[in-house]
């Protein structure tokens, strides 16, 4: 008998926007990023749809109605009134609405349906967001982000603690593993139903999951060029074990 081949499974890779003609270079880096989650989905079996949160709730959560999984990549910050916070803060950035609410649809979305869902620098800050937790809003001086140099080298490399036992650990081999990041925002109060699995060494959120819904978000960049191999394939892996998972369930 004929072997059949793998079922196709629909990933929807979830950004802010696709246009940012205020900032070309900036603009040109997130095209890196996101086009390095996109090709690792595609050689991990995915049929893959981008989609730009911005076209409004209706549109995103349509268009990702039939996804079997979802990836919410990086990004400018969350408009602070999103989680009860005033503006004004240091290094704030263009504020994108109406992509925040729907992004953050997407995710009580996700979790009423048990979708499988993998957050990506703002995609874990929507993830805390969206169950009710708060941002530090700068971060100063810190070894997350780089000033004053050229966009492609804003990135860091630091270590981050994972918990024990946790999906990250298990996924990533942990305790400790090294992360390419840039971020001058992080987690403050955690959101209901999240658990807190890695922490850079000095203290802040880098890893957070939900406590019954197959959903993992990471502070840091997996997608990027000098990441460590084999970093986003493992939690693009999880994502589709998750989907399996939850088909199988469904039969």
């Amino acid at each position: 008998m004929a072997r059949m081949p793998p079922v196709s499974r629909t990933l929807a890779v979830v950004e802010a926007t696709r246009f940012r003609g205020h900032d070309p270079e900036y603009h040109a880096y997130v095209q890196v990023l996101v086009g390095g989650v996109v090709r690792a989905a595609q050689a991990d079996g995915w049929t893959v749809t981008r989609l730009a949160a911005d076209e409004g709730t209706d549109a995103l959560l349509a268009a990702t109605d039939r996804a079997d999984a979802a990836v919410i990549v990086g990004g400018e910050d969350i408009a602070p009134r999103f989680y009860g916070a005033p503006g004004g803060y240091p290094h704030e950035s263009l504020h994108r609405e109406t992509a925040d609410a729907a992004q953050l649809a997407l995710v009580h979305r996700a979790i009423k349906r048990g979708t499988p869902l993998l957050g990506i620098c703002r995609g874990l800050q929507i993830v805390n967001v969206a169950l009710g937790g708060t941002l530090v809003q700068d971060l100063g001086d810190s070894d997350h982000v780089r000033r004053g140099v050229p966009i492609p080298e804003v990135l860091t490399t630091h270590p981050v603690l994972l918990e024990p036992g946790s999906r990250v650990e298990e996924l990533l081999g942990g305790p400790v593993v090294a992360v390419r990041s840039a971020h001058h925002q992080a987690v403050d109060a955690v959101g209901d139903g999240l658990t807190v699995t890695g922490r850079a060494p000095d203290g802040h959120v880098e890893a957070i999951e939900h406590e019954t819904a197959p959903i993992l978000a990471v502070q840091w960049h997996p997608e990027d060029p000098g990441a460590p191999a084999g970093q986003l394939a493992a939690l693009l892996g999880a994502l589709r074990s998750r989907a399996a998972a939850a088909v199988a369930a469904a039969a």
